[in-house]
């Protein structure tokens, strides 16, 4: 792909990975939506789009499934409701998924972003993570994560998310993914 390809970023514009997704979209002046909903903090405003209630409800998910699902406890269940709503739009949104994180031993992501991978995965789409502390990229393929050392989007419509503590690797992973997708 070159700089001339439309190409659309979809993220949630949060401290951390999506913010830097956002930034380096910029930077090679690639469109940004950034799905949010009132009161919710975030750290980039370009290309907002501010969810409404109507919205939200429609990507309503039950909280006892994605606990069980990634196995684990979700506290301030009316903000984690909507946040796991605007993930499920970012996801819906691109036609690939690029995630920063950790892979747990069971296969999820950690955190709130591993209910993205997860929808991701229920969406059959491209999906890659790059796990922080292995240092390294991994798709997930025929039901199990594979590495992937050098992955490129190759969509014009993809998403970008993770965690909010990023890490200078992490930061690198996103950089060296730009730089190799758009020359």
């Amino acid at each position: 792909m070159t700089l001339t390809d439309p190409c659309t970023l979809f993220s949630g514009g949060a401290q951390g990975a999506e913010a830097e997704f956002g930034r380096l979209a910029e930077q090679h002046s690639i469109a940004e939506v950034n799905f949010t909903f009132d009161g919710h903090k975030i750290q980039r405003s370009r290309g907002l789009r501010v969810l409404t209630d109507e919205e939200l409800v429609r990507k309503d998910v039950s909280l006892t499934y994605v606990s069980k699902l990634l196995d684990r406890r979700f506290t301030n269940a009316e903000k984690m409701r909507k946040v796991l709503q605007t993930i499920m739009y970012q996801v819906e949104a691109g036609h690939e998924v690029f995630v920063i994180g950790s892979l747990q031993p069971d296969g999820t992501v950690k955190g709130g972003t591993g209910w993205g991978a997860e929808f991701a995965k229920i969406c059959n789409k491209p999906l890659y993570v790059f796990d922080q502390a292995r240092n390294g990229w991994f798709k997930w393929a025929s039901g199990e994560w594979t590495p992937d050392g050098a992955p490129r989007i190759t969509r014009h419509h993809f998403t970008g998310t993770g965690t909010r503590f990023l890490e200078d690797n992490g930061r690198q992973a996103i950089a060296d993914l730009f730089a190799r997708s758009f020359k």
